[in-house]
């Protein structure tokens, strides 16, 4: 995984595209290490991913998957329009459909997704949910290649979000929705920029600083 000169980004979205529009918004400052995105591709008419994305100037296709008998001809439409625009870099903004074999070995490395729950902890529908329910001090939100499995790709970016007493499902999920909106379009950045590759399924890091600092919640007495 290697990139020259700028990335093609293209983008599958299924809802209402707020990460997305965190990447938009990098995009359109020019802080995305040289990715610009080319497509924008829904599998919902209606996603509101799509205004966000004619509204920024972005070019958007749908592509319905109940259109196609099975998986992989959905996927080879995806490819076809992903290959019309020179996309080499996929991201996943809240897309909602399980990508095949296929498809993750046509861009193999170059898949980035983000979840809103502390890898490996919680993957799957609704990790804030999942976080909520069992009442963890700590949650937040990953940014990760995708492979075969279910968010279990090499871990590019974290960020912690403390769960605080009393909280609902909504309000954990607001939190975590904020940093998600920080640490997306970092990861992308660093991606395109080539200061993030992947060894032996582990990723490495170039000219990136230590994690400093540590988060405790509920935190400590001061006065001890």
């Amino acid at each position: 995984m290697k990139f020259t000169g700028r990335t093609s980004i293209g983008i599958l979205v299924s809802g209402s595209g707020t990460n997305m529009q965190a990447l938009l918004d990098a995009d359109r400052k020019d802080r995305l290490g040289g990715g610009r995105i080319r497509i924008v591709v829904s599998n919902r008419p209606k996603a509101f991913a799509l205004n966000r994305a004619q509204d920024a100037g972005v070019n958007t296709a749908v592509i319905s998957h109940r259109k196609f008998s099975d998986r992989e001809d959905f996927e080879k439409e995806i490819i076809r329009i992903f290959d019309s625009h020179d996309v080499n870099l996929v991201i996943l903004a809240g897309f909602m459909r399980v990508l095949t074999p296929g498809f993750l070995n046509r861009y193999r490395d170059r898949v980035i997704n983000i979840h809103p729950a502390i890898l490996p902890s919680f993957p799957g529908v609704d990790g804030q949910g999942q976080a909520a329910k069992k009442r963890v001090r700590i949650s937040g939100c990953t940014v990760h290649f995708v492979d075969e499995g279910t968010d279990t790709g090499p871990i590019i970016i974290q960020a912690a979000v403390p769960h605080i007493p009393g909280e609902d499902r909504d309000s954990l999920q607001q939190r975590i929705l904020a940093q998600e909106h920080c640490i997306f379009p970092q990861a992308v950045k660093w991606v395109c920029e080539g200061r993030v590759r992947l060894e032996d399924g582990r990723v490495m890091y170039t000219s990136i600083p230590d994690a400093d600092g540590v988060l405790i919640s509920p935190p400590l007495d001061m006065d001890e």
